[in-house]
């Protein structure tokens, strides 16, 4: 019978988002427990492994609509970038996304990376050096920054 380990872990879940919703923030405090208890070490480590290992990398959801748009805008730049599902499955990605949320500040997806430095989301981003995909274009710093990454097709 599955039921007490599903009871086990939403008892989890709502004991870690009561904990952390004061310090923490609404977004933040959901993420982490959605994630339940995991190695925050060890998912940091492999944020950094990944975000180093292409010059364009997105944390992504396949359903969500600012991720699909984020990769059809990439594509448009001629750009392939290392795409993490992170809902495939989630209790891989569920980790990953509470501690990006810890690195960047910024809980939503997509997460897009260039040049293993954080640029924000698709439309937006937590701050003017991370203010996301559209932005940046915008601005035109995105084809500088997609340059000096290597990010050409």
């Amino acid at each position: 019978d599955e039921a007490p380990a599903v009871l086990n872990t939403l008892k989890t879940s709502l004991r870690i988002f009561s904990e952390r919703i004061g310090s923490d923030g609404f977004k933040q405090a959901l993420a982490d427990a959605l994630a339940g208890e995991y190695d925050r070490a060890a998912a940091a480590a492999e944020i950094k492994r990944v975000v180093t290992s292409a010059p364009v990398v997105v944390f992504s959801w396949t359903r969500s609509p600012a991720s699909k748009k984020a990769k059809e805008l990439l594509a448009l730049a001629n750009v392939k970038p290392l795409v993490v599902e992170l809902d495939e499955p989630w209790a891989k990605g569920n980790p990953i996304r509470a501690e990006l949320g810890r690195m960047t500040g910024y809980t939503s997806v997509p997460s897009v990376w260039i040049g293993g430095e954080y640029i924000g989301g698709c439309n937006d981003g937590p701050s003017a050096e991370a203010p996301g995909l559209i932005p940046l274009a915008f601005t035109g710093a995105l084809q500088e920054k997609l340059a000096s990454a290597g990010a050409r097709e």
